[in-house]
Order: C-alpha cells, then structure tokens, then sequence
C-alpha cells in the first residue's frame, strides 16, 4: 500500500468510528514480536504503551518491522510503517509525517500521548535513516537470527 492509497482509504472513512477501526484492522495486521524481539535496544521511548521497531538495512531502503502492547498504538505501528518502509534513507529524512496524519484526518483524532509516542517512532526511523547515511549499517540486516 503506497502513502496515497492510506491518505485515500481515511479519507474515505467518514467519521472517526470508522477511522479507528480501519486503524484497529491495519493494527492486526502486523505479526506480533515473540519475547527474543521485544529488548531495550528496540524499544523506543516516549511511548505510553510498550513499542518496538526493528530496522533493516538494504543496500539501497531501509524496511521496519514494529509492534506494541496496545491495539491502537499496533494501528498507528502500521501506519507509520506503510509510510516509511522500502525507502531509501534520504526519503525517510524528506517525509513530513504529520502532513500525511493530517492529510489521513489522524492528527487531530490521535490523543496527544499517542501523538507523541507516534513522533517518538517517527524520530528513531529518522535516526535510523541518519545512521544509514552515514555508512554504520551499509548493506547489513538488523538483527541477524543469530543474534537475537
């Protein structure tokens, strides 16, 4: 699903019941992490509830998995993936993510803890993008099997 067809499908919806269940369904999606990947050093803080992304580095994009302990922060997971995965690092840096929640008719739905744990996700993509850019995880895959 590409970022027009998420910011056509909320706008679709016409009123924030609908919202969040499509939110509550984009959630479910996402496999949910066994204890091997849920560790500090995915978490990510400034989250109300319990949120892991886990970054995989390319040669040329950079993909996320995520997951959280709460159904609609799982939601707001998906939705914060669809944005960003199968970029390249600089495109990551370029995306403005609250104009797509805008956009989407999210921002002003989403309560201001789940605002700021959204922006907490999207700040540790962006680190992550940084990170590739720089060359500290050129052409790697994060974690490997054998370290988890």
């Amino acid at each position: 699903m590409s970022i027009e067809n998420l910011i056509d499908d909320f706008s679709f919806l016409d009123n924030w019941e609908d919202k969040y269940r499509y939110l509550i369904e984009l959630g479910n999606q996402l496999p949910h992490f066994d204890d091997t990947q849920k560790i500090d050093q995915w978490k990510i803080s400034g989250c109300q509830s319990q949120v892991w992304i886990i970054p995989h580095f390319s040669a040329s994009t950079l993909s996320f998995q995520g997951d959280s302990d709460a159904i609609i922060v799982r939601g707001i997971i998906a939705v914060v993936l669809e944005i960003f995965n199968d970029k390249s690092a600089q495109e990551i840096l370029d995306v403005d993510v609250e104009e797509i929640f805008d956009k989407m008719g999210l921002r002003e739905h989403i309560t201001p803890n789940r605002r700021s744990g959204m922006l907490s996700m999207v700040d540790k993509i962006k680190f992550y993008a940084r990170e590739s850019l720089e060359g500290k995880h050129e052409h790697s895959r994060v974690p490997s099997e054998e370290n988890l």
